[in-house]
């Protein structure tokens, strides 16, 4: 066996492995960033909801208390 292609061989399955290892690695990262996103999109939705107060719906008349629809 010719020690090039043995070399060769070695140096292909090692970059495989780290190049699993680095993407797995890189898809935990990413899935804690959007935990972080979620959590900070959660928080401005919260605040938002607090601070604006909610119209209320209409209970008399016609606009607002009856939906037509067409199919």
């Amino acid at each position: 066996m010719d020690v090039s292609l043995a070399n060769n061989i070695v140096s292909t399955a090692t970059a495989m492995a780290s190049a699993k290892t680095s993407d797995a690695v890189n898809i935990a990262m990413l899935k804690k960033a959007l935990d972080v996103q979620e959590a900070a999109a959660d928080t401005m939705i919260e605040a938002m909801v607090q601070s604006v107060p909610q119209p209320q719906l209409a209970t008399s008349g016609s606009l607002g208390t009856q939906l037509n629809t067409y199919a």
